[in-house]
């Protein structure tokens, strides 16, 4: 498609958008670029065990195709023959992940992408509903929008499913669909937020239209079947 093709669709594409009841956003990658942050703070936490551990970008760009940071422990644990850590250990190593994450995010180093916030501004200006569906955790979430938006930011999301909330993480539509039952909605009344190829997967599997935003580890993903694919939030006129 050429440029100039491009930016006509683009530009139709903010009536669908707003025409929606609900919009639906994930959290690492899509409302900002967290997943350096998630990279540090794993790295952290593995030196404070006493591991030998380094996750590169290289490496951690191929553990993000494992949906969860304690999934993605144990996959790179699997790498050797006998792994070391029990399901306990894995637990209390994703603590320490998750508190240092927290203190990273709490010293300001990750605003929000551009555009997020005038899509929010201008969804709450419209009526829309607003929600959150998300591999990762509470805690997460809290920590990263807590900045970003404020004490508050909580009250702009009517629900918020994390991976911890259903059986199965991303690719599976588990969160999408809880989000939808919580809502009362049908999957033609929302639309996705999303960044990555298992994201769309999920929110496409539950039924829901996705809008793609490239993030910086998810950029060469496949996107087929995406409503709509920006470089990020600010390429929609709100």
């Amino acid at each position: 498609m050429s440029q100039a093709l491009a930016a006509i669709r683009t530009a139709g594409m903010r009536d669908v958008i707003a025409s929606a009841r609900a919009l639906i956003f994930d959290v690492d990658g899509t409302l900002a670029e967290t997943e350096e942050v998630h990279r540090r703070a794993f790295n952290e936490a593995f030196a404070a065990a006493g591991l030998d551990w380094f996750w590169d970008r290289v490496t951690y760009g191929r553990l993000l195709r494992v949906a969860g940071g304690k999934e993605r422990i144990r996959a790179f644990d699997q790498r050797n023959a006998v792994p070391s850590l029990t399901f306990a250990d894995i637990a209390d190593l994703h603590r320490i992940k998750t508190g240092r994450y927290a203190a990273l995010i709490a010293s300001g180093g990750c605003p929000l992408r551009p555009g997020v916030r005038a899509c929010l501004g201008s969804a709450r200006s419209r009526g829309q509903r607003l929600a959150i569906a998300t591999t990762t955790s509470h805690g997460n979430i809290d920590a990263l929008l807590a900045v970003a938006l404020g004490p508050e930011w909580a009250s702009l999301f009517e629900t918020i499913v994390a991976g911890d909330d259903v059986p199965r993480k991303k690719p599976a539509p588990d969160v999408y669909l809880e989000v939808l039952a919580r809502l009362g909605l049908g999957p033609a009344d929302c639309i996705a937020i999303e960044d990555s190829g298992n994201g769309l997967m999920a929110a496409s599997r539950a039924g829901i239209p996705a809008v793609i935003t490239r993030s910086a580890y998810f950029g060469e993903d496949d996107v087929t079947g995406a409503l709509l694919v920006v470089g990020d939030l600010s390429e929609i006129d709100y």
